[in-house]
């Protein structure tokens, strides 16, 4: 068991100004995925905390055309949407475990309320994005930075179909990790070619977003 009862009844509190369905789709397989079982269980265990949280356990062989639909190339994997299926490119690479967790539900209120906690001009700035843009995440369950960075890139996704946002547990991607040269979390790989490192302000992220598109563009 991973959720004792008093964190389960902290959850339910935090979890309370859902008034939607989330839609958890989870993404797993028996052979060749070291934390498949123990995500799989921490979400059924959160399954019991809310009634408006749903969960779809998908087989990421068998399940393929499901996993492609949600860009899925990796496990475990959890996508969050809604009763409606809307796909809001938000993706959770790795088991949400340790500070993590908390990512896990910011997402989760996130969809649930749509209330996302960003400045007007931040908003305007991301709705604006016309390029596709994807966001990876590398985080550590003992990164207590990692949530406000991941956090703010699934905020962005949310917000523009445009932007695709991945957290990914640099340990459990060590290929990834070795990829794109992570040394520290959180480090925040933008469209393959630019990279932010540590937590920035949404503002400056949003920049540094606009930056990139619009060098991109230039050439």
């Amino acid at each position: 068991m991973f959720l004792e009862d008093k964190i389960k009844t902290e959850i339910k509190k935090k979890l309370s100004p859902i008034k939607k369905k989330v839609k958890i789709i989870f993404f797993t397989q028996e052979l060749e995925c070291q934390y498949c079982m123990e995500t799989q269980q921490l979400l059924k265990e959160l399954l019991e905390t809310s009634e408006y949280l749903d969960l779809e356990i998908r087989n990421f062989v068998v399940d393929k055309k499901e996993a492609d639909k949600y860009s899925v190339d990796k496990i475990p994997a959890i996508i969050l949407s809604d009763e409606s299926g809307i796909d809001y490119g938000i993706k959770l690479y790795g088991i949400p475990s340790g500070y993590e967790f908390s990512t896990l539900l910011e997402d989760i209120l996130l969809i649930g309320t749509g209330e996302h906690g960003l400045s007007e001009k931040v908003v305007e700035q991301v709705k604006a994005i016309k390029s596709p843009v994807h966001l990876q995440v590398f985080v550590t369950p003992t990164c207590p930075y990692c949530p406000q960075a991941t956090v703010t890139a699934h905020r962005f996704s949310y917000l523009n179909e445009n932007i695709k946002a991945d957290m990914i547990e640099a340990s459990e991607f060590p290929h990834l990790s070795n990829k794109y040269n992570v040394r520290g979390v959180p480090r925040t790989i933008i469209n393959e070619d630019d990279f932010i490192e540590g937590v920035m302000p949404e503002q400056a992220v949003i920049n540094k977003i606009i930056s990139n598109v619009e060098r991109v563009s230039a050439n």
